[in-house]
């Protein structure tokens, strides 16, 4: 029998789990039409968590997204809501990120939706950091600053992380001879990118990280950051670290909605498959 169980709704995070901007943004309005949205437990999904979606019991929605392009003549729906969209913009082709627009048009997203929004609300991620046989140091540095001068106009913010190799992936990241660097590459890519965003004048903070990267002026992330979601007049939410996320992490309490298993952009690397 399934069960239903009641949720408060906070910040909704959207999502972890896939790419609902860019797949399932219809399915998201609905929900959000009706008021509600049903969340089935990944480990159990005879259990359902239903989260209430009225502007009275969202602090927050955090988008993640690759290309949030199918949403960009729907953001009037969100009027009564605070947000802010995490955009992660990489350069690998469409042998790692399969099923991806091109780079001109995922920049023009990006644009297009910081002129909407304010620079402020459209944060830049460079995530996952991976090696290959043809990706290495010099490669990461180059298109993080070909990057970097294209946004530094339309964002004030670029978080980024080093692949994490999991069992879903590790088959094919080894056919793929792709790998994570190593702590010494590591800090060589933060010490560039650190110099790369302060030229751009742009904030730069790691996500997830073990390794302390304050050397070089860069901060430990919270993608999912109360701060953001002040309302005019009023507080932001409390800040309470999600301890369902990894160790290093430091994102605040949050829901996730949608599917794992669902997100059709193919990239080799995702541990949401």
């Amino acid at each position: 029998m399934t069960t239903k169980k009641p949720c408060c709704g906070k910040i909704i995070s959207v999502s972890r789990r896939t790419d609902v901007p860019a797949y399932f943004s219809e399915w998201f309005f609905n929900c959000l039409k009706e008021g509600y949205v049903e969340v089935l437990n990944p480990y159990n999904q005879r259990q359902i968590r239903y989260v209430p979606l009225l502007p009275d019991h969202v602090q927050g929605f955090v988008f993640w997204s690759k290309n949030p392009r199918p949403m960009l003549d729907k953001l009037n729906l969100l009027s009564a809501y605070p947000y802010y969209f995490l955009f992660t913009l990489n350069p690998y082709g469409s042998d790692i990120e399969v099923n991806l627009p091109p780079k001109h048009t995922i920049i023009d997203t990006f644009k297009t939706l910081s002129d909407a929004l304010g620079r402020e609300r459209v944060i830049w991620r460079y995530d996952p950091v991976l090696f290959s046989d043809t990706i290495g140091i010099d490669f990461h540095i180059k298109s993080f600053e070909e990057t970097a001068k294209q946004l530094s106009a339309y964002t004030g913010k670029v978080i980024f992380s080093y692949m994490d190799c999991y069992k879903k992936t590790e088959t094919t990241l080894k056919t793929l001879r792709i790998k994570t660097p190593h702590e010494e590459q590591k800090m060589l890519i933060a010490e560039n990118f650190s110099r790369i965003a302060q030229s751009y004048r742009l904030e730069i903070e790691s996500c997830a990280e073990n390794i302390d990267l304050a050397q070089y002026n860069i901060a430990r992330a919270r993608c999912v950051d109360p701060a953001l979601f002040g309302r005019p007049g009023g507080k932001p939410p409390e800040y309470i670290k999600d301890k369902s996320q990894r160790e290093f992490c430091g994102c605040t309490c949050s829901v996730d909605i949608g599917l794992y298993r669902s997100c059709r952009a193919g990239c080799v690397y995702c541990y949401a498959k």
